[in-house]
């Protein structure tokens, strides 16, 4: 949960550092970015989660080979990817900041940023491959620390440049570009300390077979997470359509469904070593019993969360809001976006537990599924208004998890009969 946290830090604390300058602009361009910076590599983020799944499997099976050959596989994709995000960077910053709707002012210090931040994409992407290698061996303390380092320096060199030096939001850029980069120089020590001097053999990380399930996983996460962005999307452009004050209240009770999110994913990380390891033992009971366990925990966690955003739900709007007009809206539907947590905690359970199992293709499918059951949902509830988009929303999180949970008792026997 604690890593889950860190990961939107090298933005807020290029934002929070460029607040101190007093210029709104460059506020909003460093805000504009580090949202941008998020979505790109969010896209991405199967490269964690296949990599906890394998290594998992591989740990397991008692295969120290193959943990390490998961790990360079992964990061021969990232590297790859983030080479090609470099190699793309001008059409790229052409495509999405028009498209922001920013001022002049706003989008020439947004792409300043953008230019410079760009080139952190290889050790970003080489960050997730190690996190999700270090979580797959069960040592989510270690790469809570490798997250923690990062962040740190990060807030060091990003107050230096900026505060010091003047480097404007070139040095908010430049402070996350060195933090990566450093991270990635520290998870590489620590993975050479762990593999014990191993070897990795060429011929096993460009084994076509394996290689091509690698590439399958990612492809079905990735899809998966475009559905899962596209659904938040729709949502908030449905807000934006109903005015300003709608979307605001929107915006603020949409933070209890993050809060949820961040917490709730730490089960779903669980569920991926777990369930990833249970299986490469080929340990049915252990599988079993670690699924009861993460449901069980998960949905403890997620009436306890929605018992607080009922019991403080008001406190936190006027924490994050001080119109009036937003917070009386907001109170409004507050009700709604407290159950955001219990309707999400099966979701997010078999998430984590088909992504450690690795039924990517299922997952993928019902994610399209749920959408498809979020928009239909959505349309019958027009009526309702902004209630209905509320409703529609979790209709989609209980869709998600009710379907991966019908199907599970059918894979779990075709896995193990295997």
């Amino acid at each position: 949960m604690l890593a889950n946290l860190t990961t939107p830090l090298l933005g807020v604390v290029g934002t929070a550092v460029i607040g101190r300058l007093g210029e709104a602009h460059l506020l909003g361009a460093v805000a504009l970015s580090a949202l941008v910076f998020d979505c790109i590599f969010w896209l991405f983020g199967f490269l964690r989660l296949s990599t906890v799944a394998l290594t998992a499997q591989a740990l397991g099976a008692g295969d120290a080979a193959e943990q390490r050959t998961v790990l360079a596989r992964a990061f021969l994709i990232a590297g790859v990817i983030g080479l090609s995000l470099i190699a793309l960077q001008v059409p790229l910053a052409a495509l999405i900041y028009p498209a922001m709707g920013g001022s002049a002012a706003v989008t020439e210090a947004a792409q300043a940023y953008f230019f410079i931040r760009i080139w952190s994409a290889p050790f970003v992407l080489a960050n997730y491959t190690i996190l999700g290698w270090l979580i797959g061996l069960a040592r989510a303390g270690t790469a809570l620390g490798i997250q923690i380092a990062v962040n740190v320096l990060n807030m060091a060199i990003t107050a230096t440049l900026v505060l010091a030096y003047d480097w404007g939001v070139a040095g908010a850029a430049m402070g996350a570009l060195i933090a990566e980069s450093a991270g990635t120089a520290l998870g590489l020590a620590v993975v050479a300390l762990l593999s014990r001097g191993g070897r990795i053999e060429r011929a096993a990380v460009l084994d076509r077979n394996k290689l091509v399930r690698l590439l399958a996983i990612n492809r079905d996460i990735m899809i998966r997470t475009a559905a899962l962005i596209a659904a938040f999307l729709f949502f908030t452009a449905q807000g934006a359509r109903k005015g300003d004050t709608l979307l605001a209240a929107n915006a603020v009770l949409h933070n209890f469904t993050l809060i949820g999110a961040f917490f709730l994913d730490g089960f779903a990380t669980a569920a991926e070593q777990l369930c990833g390891h249970s299986l490469g033992a080929r340990n049915r009971a252990a599988f079993a019993r670690a699924v009861r366990l993460i449901v069980g925990w998960g949905f403890a966690f997620g009436v306890a969360a929605t018992m607080a955003f009922f019991a403080f739900g008001g406190l936190l709007i006027d924490l994050m809001t001080a119109s009036p007009e937003v917070r009386e809206v907001a109170r409004t539907f507050m009700g709604l976006a407290a159950l955001a947590p219990v309707a999400g905690v099966l979701a997010f359970a078999f998430d984590g537990i088909y992504v450690g199992a690795t039924w990517t293709r299922d997952m993928r499918n019902l994610m399209l599924l749920s959408l498809a059951a979020f928009l239909a949902a959505w349309w019958l509830l027009t009526p309702l208004g902004n209630a209905g988009l509320w409703l529609s929303l979790l209709v989609f999180f209980v869709a998600r998890g009710a379907l991966q949970g019908a199907r599970y008792p059918a894979l779990l026997r075709a896995t193990f009969r295997t």
